[in-house]
């Protein structure tokens, strides 16, 4: 892993810039806006996927697998935080002296001299990002934005404004939420993780009271999680913050829900300064009616009025991989999700009840990091347990990490208390054999992992198409 200098001086001028991981969620937007101020940009991957086809296609050279020869002429290196430091093209930009810089370094680059927007949050970022991004510009505004996934009804996660507003999904794993010259940040939520980067839970904590401390001109933080309560109450013993606006359903919040109704798309009532207001947004689940609230009061923040500012919120869409529907097969839906932390796939469990009806809610896991599997496999069981009708539990996709003995998605499958709800098929062909083999019309499938898990989906509609759509004789 390779973590930023927090007290590292970014260069004016860059040059020539080589991304190094640019197939990122943060990494492709990052590099979408420097191409689109004029920055030469080229880049590499170890595989290719959508973002760097869609790169490709803005005219942005891009390498599939990793050689020193990629670095080429380039002036400046920027790198993701999930590169080994034995990378080929990391270790010959330092022998050749170039600057390489963090990917929060060069998120900051583009945002120098504007009004930052940062949103922190184990949970929720690149929904609520997407949200204000959507309802500022529902109101007129025109932020630049970079953003963890692609807004659907944008088809980008990055884009330059005309205005002062720049909008961030600012990364609290590594710490360079601190980066960031913030003007208002955004505390969706506060669930202590990363711990083998910060070192302690209190490591951790100090980090979101001083990425609070840090905005300049408001903070905006959840009155329901108690990890964000706990960072409020810390801000606050420690004398001088920023002003505060709290959301959420508890009793006192400054922009609170009074009513959720989560059958169907969701649809919620806010009260705000005694008034009510009320929305129906295009997104499923309850959680979402909380990032909306959040998302309603940034922009209330920013000066916006409440009525307008959540109707404008209510046209968010969506974003890629966040319950993004892919196919249907026989009557079985199949659905893709970001969900990575057992918290997250507790939340998008519940949502994709609204949209079950009377089949069956069938999880395909695929377990992220060994680090993570290790540490929260009995979390992951009684999330998915508790919330699928069945689950099937794939290979551990180490990403960054090297493979830790003993740790496979086996340990996931192993604490269920009922071992018939769950299969571990580690091979995917397999997996996509068996989940066309139970599956009936009705049910819904939904993949998810931060990992590589959507390109199971095509073996699964395939198998889905043979048992259900046989050729003719």
């Amino acid at each position: 892993m390779i973590y930023p200098d927090l007290e590292m001086e970014i260069p004016d001028g860059l040059g020539r810039v080589h991304f190094v991981g640019i197939g990122g969620s943060g990494m492709s937007g990052i590099a979408r806006m420097m191409h689109q101020a004029g920055v030469p940009v080229t880049g590499s991957d170890r595989s290719a996927n959508y973002s760097t086809e869609a790169l490709e296609r803005l005219g942005i050279p891009v390498s599939i697998g990793h050689d020193a020869a990629n670095v080429g002429e380039a002036d400046t290196l920027v790198v993701t935080g999930a590169l080994w430091q034995d990378n080929p093209e990391y270790r010959a930009a330092l022998a050749k002296g170039l600057p390489v810089l963090h990917r929060s370094h060069a998120l900051a680059w583009l945002a120098r001299g504007k009004r930052v927007v940062s949103v922190a949050g184990a949970h929720g970022k690149t929904t609520s990002t997407g949200m204000i991004v959507t309802g500022l510009l529902g109101l007129g505004a025109d932020p630049s934005f970079v953003n963890g996934g692609v807004i659907e009804s944008l088809g980008v996660s990055s884009g330059p404004g005309d205005d002062d507003l720049f909008v961030i999904e600012a990364d609290e794993s590594d710490k360079s939420f601190l980066l960031y010259d913030t003007a208002v940040a955004l505390i969706t939520n506060v669930d202590p993780e990363h711990l083998d980067f910060y070192g302690s839970r209190e490591a951790f904590m100090r980090a979101f009271v001083d990425f609070a401390r840090g905005a300049g001109e408001q903070l905006v933080v959840s009155a329901d999680d108690p990890g964000a309560r706990e960072v409020l109450d810390a801000l606050r013993a420690g004398g001088e913050h920023p002003p505060i606006r709290t959301f959420g359903e508890s009793e006192g919040a400054d922009v609170r829900i009074v009513s959720i109704d989560d059958s169907g798309p969701v649809r919620f009532e806010v009260e705000v300064e005694g008034e009510r207001h009320g929305a129906r947004l295009r997104v499923y689940g309850r959680h979402n009616a909380v990032n909306a609230v959040g998302a309603l009061a940034v922009l209330i923040g920013l000066g916006f009025e409440a009525g307008p500012a959540l109707a404008a919120v209510a046209e968010f869409g969506g974003t890629k991989r966040r319950f993004e529907f892919h196919a249907e097969v026989g009557g079985v839906r199949v659905y893709d999700d970001y969900a990575h932390h057992h918290t997250e796939v507790a939340a998008l469990l519940d949502s994709a009840r609204a949209v079950v009806g009377e089949g069956r809610l069938i999880a395909i896991h695929q377990p992220h990091l060994y680090s993570r599997t290790r540490l929260f496999h009995r979390e992951f069981a009684e999330a998915l347990e508790a919330g699928a009708d069945h689950t099937v539990v794939l290979a551990v996709d180490g990403a960054r990490e090297d493979p830790v003995e003993g740790v496979t998605g086996a340990l996931v499958a192993q604490d269920f208390a009922d071992p018939s709800r769950v299969a571990y098929r580690p091979d995917w062909q397999d997996a996509a054999d068996y989940l066309a083999e139970i599956a009936r019309p009705g049910d819904v499938m939904v993949t998810m992992s931060c990992g590589t898990v959507y390109r199971i989906i095509p073996q699964v509609v395939a198998a889905l198409r043979g048992r259900f759509e046989p050729e003719p004789r």
